[in-house]
């Protein structure tokens, strides 16, 4: 399997909807919600006009030349927003490629790029139920904020 993290092409930002829809946790036993969920303004703050903003960056993980998976921030008054010098992260994988190292790869590779940018942290919101709270934990991610189903995580860069 061979397989690269690149910096994610203007062409390719419109892969974001379905990479917003696999980045849903979704519960063990419990129905998917329809794809079109991704159309409430909740969720389109994630990849509406994406590229226009300053904080504006998207990386790509391919595997055998197949896009397979995406890291992107921005900074949004998102479910992950800290303040307007913050930008919020989101991440997620097509199902077969989790549980690979793909997504820390992407991970790092996306905290290595906001660390050289200058920015000082970077957030994101998770599901408490979802096992990739421990990858961010082991990333050096501190829950900074909670409510009844998700935590608000920061790391420092």
């Amino acid at each position: 399997m061979d397989d690269m993290i690149r910096k994610m092409k203007k062409t390719e930002y419109p892969l974001l909807n379905d990479f917003l829809y696999e980045a849903i946790h979704i519960p063990q036993d419990a129905e998917a919600p329809p794809r079109s969920i991704i159309n409430i303004p909740e969720l389109q703050v994630y990849v509406e006009q994406f590229g226009r903003g300053r904080a504006d960056y998207a990386l790509a993980a391919e595997v055998d030349s197949k896009i397979v998976g995406a890291v992107w921030v921005r900074i949004m008054n998102d479910y992950g927003h800290i303040d307007e010098k913050t930008p919020s992260l989101a991440i997620s994988l097509y199902k077969p490629y989790r549980g690979l190292g793909i997504g820390t790869a992407l991970m790092e590779a996306m905290l290595s790029l906001l660390k050289g940018k200058g920015y000082e942290s970077v957030s994101l919101s998770v599901q408490q139920a979802n096992a990739a709270v421990r990858m961010y934990q082991r990333l050096g991610f501190q829950i900074f904020d909670e409510n009844e189903e998700e935590y608000l995580m920061v790391k420092e860069l």
